[in-house]
């Protein structure tokens, strides 16, 4: 029942919502929007991984926290397309970032500091991707790269 009354408040029964799974089980709703919820979590991981720049700098990753001019030197692209690929990863939980001054660095996240499938995805990752040619490449710059100063590297990129 409900009115437009000033003062009387809308009333409206209690329900439950239930679905039928699959396999013909009968589901509370709670339990479909916790699998919903891992759905959307999956599917916005697999969208964040289906650019291989992004996944070369989540494998970079792997070997510690680096800074934003570090990961534009590797992946040679724009500091703005950078930026835009780390906050996808970061959307999707696969990367965590700081600030300290202008330097923005990234970093995988520890396993206490994500969601399981997150953990489990980025070892997939690095199980299937460890022994790929360009993966490979990439960790041989970027010992080179991190030998450098990220101060210069920023001086350099932006033609200071």
């Amino acid at each position: 029942m409900t009115s437009s009354a000033k003062g009387k408040k809308n009333i409206a029964p209690r329900c439950s919502l239930y679905y039928i799974s699959s396999c013909g089980e009968l589901t509370n709703s709670t339990d479909f929007e916790k699998e919903n919820t891992s759905l959307k979590e999956f599917i916005g991981i697999t969208k964040a991984l289906a650019d291989s720049n992004r996944v070369r700098a989540l494998m970079a990753l792997r070997g510690g926290e680096l800074c934003a001019c570090q990961l534009i030197e590797l992946l040679g692209l724009a500091p703005s397309t950078v930026s835009k690929h780390m906050s996808v990863l970061k959307q999707a939980g696969l990367v965590l970032s700081r600030k300290t001054e202008r330097w923005m660095y990234y970093r995988l996240p520890l396993e206490n500091e994500n969601l399981k499938m997150v953990g489990d995805v980025i070892k997939l990752v690095f199980t299937l991707l460890n022994t790929d040619n360009t993966v490979s490449l990439d960790r041989a710059n970027l010992k080179k790269i991190t030998k450098q100063n990220p101060s210069s590297l920023c001086k350099i990129q932006r033609g200071k």
